[in-house]
């Protein structure tokens, strides 16, 4: 499967334009299944919703449903959205077949007050794409292993992120380490640019089972870059050095 890692420099509570600018990075891709895009694509990363947050029906979410099934290749990643009062960080996973599947942020950033003003969701989500099964992340929850760890029910992560560039180090540390560890495909966008209090370098990768980078973007550039995931491969390992199997029991109260 062919995925397209899109980091994109995002424009700042502005929805229409974000939405506008991503129309000219994708009009020229070709033979890709899936595009992932960074956290709060449409908007940047708000631990004040307020005046940001898009009320349902989301028209980013609407957006994406048009270019899934137009460019017949899935769309991913998180919107700031306000539902029956609340504000959640939710992860869409939308295929060209116009289903939605959404997976709403565990780990509220605390350090950054998200907690106080977003709500956390609660359930592990996973969705299955053309014989892939992907694990939906969104940022902060990459520092939680436990919560990540695999129980042979995905094939790979997906993982969105508006990760700061004073904290890239442990970012491209994680992302390896959560591959190697889960035995497992990574699929980790960070946006490009800044935001009224921070700046972003990207590192946006694809990362194989093994731990070894398969596609990364430039960093402190606006990019797509496509990787493959190889599902054989995948499988080989699995099968020659089975260490899920040794995974110890857990359950997450």
């Amino acid at each position: 499967m062919k995925i397209a890692l899109v980091q994109h420099n995002t424009i700042w509570a502005d929805p229409a334009a974000n939405r506008e600018s991503l129309d000219s990075w994708l009009s020229s891709l070709e033979g890709v299944s899936l595009c992932v895009f960074p956290e709060m694509f449409s908007t940047g990363f708000a631990t004040n919703p307020e005046g940001i947050a898009e009320p349902l029906p989301s028209s980013t979410l609407e957006w994406m449903k048009q270019k899934a099934s137009q460019l017949n290749c899935a769309m991913a990643g998180s919107v700031a959205v306000e539902e029956g009062g609340m504000y959640y960080n939710r992860f869409y996973f939308v295929k060209p077949d116009g289903s939605v599947t959404k997976y709403d942020k565990r780990h509220l950033f605390t350090f950054g007050g998200e907690d106080k003003t977003f709500a956390a969701g609660n359930e592990r989500v996973i969705v299955e794409w053309k014989g892939v099964r992907f694990l939906l992340l969104i940022c902060y929850d990459l520092r939680f292993p436990v919560w990540i760890r695999n129980r042979g029910d995905y094939d790979a992560i997906l993982h969105v992120s508006s990760w700061p560039s004073v904290r890239r180090a442990p970012y491209d540390a994680l992302v390896r380490a959560r591959a190697i560890e889960n035995q497992c495909w990574f699929a980790a966008v960070n946006r490009v640019g800044t935001d009224p209090t921070l700046e972003y370098s990207g590192g946006s990768v694809l990362v194989d089972p093994y731990g070894a980078v398969a596609a990364s973007c430039n960093d402190n550039a606006q990019q797509v870059c496509v990787g493959e995931i190889d599902m054989d491969k995948l499988n080989e390992f699995r099968q020659r050095f089975p260490v899920l199997n040794d995974a110890d029991n857990f359950e997450i109260i």
